[in-house]
């Protein structure tokens, strides 16, 4: 099991985010966003948006580090890829 995380450069909100992401499931993925309290909320389409507060912690939880080019990379060679506006919001909170 791999999770990746890019580095906090998206801002929003005030702040700076990361993405993280699994390539091989959402399942996995929940998972360990679940054992680190990150609230299902944060989760959009294909990745959880990760405040630059915790990045920290999630890298030391075990997240490898990856470009953002890398995180898009990643999620389509796993099939794992939603672009915006090709789901729904209610797609996106499903595994």
């Amino acid at each position: 099991m791999t999770i990746y995380i890019d580095p906090p450069t998206w801002p929003g909100h005030g702040r700076l985010w990361s993405h993280l992401v699994s390539d091989v499931s959402y399942d996995e993925l929940h998972a360990f966003a679940a054992r680190l309290g990150v609230p299902r909320r944060a989760f959009e389409r294909d990745h959880y948006d990760i405040p630059d507060q915790r990045y920290a912690d999630v890298v030391a939880a075990g997240a490898v580090e990856v470009s953002s080019r890398e995180v898009v990379r990643l999620l389509h060679g796993a099939g794992l890829r939603r672009p915006k506006g090709r789901y729904s919001s209610r797609d996106s909170r499903s595994s």
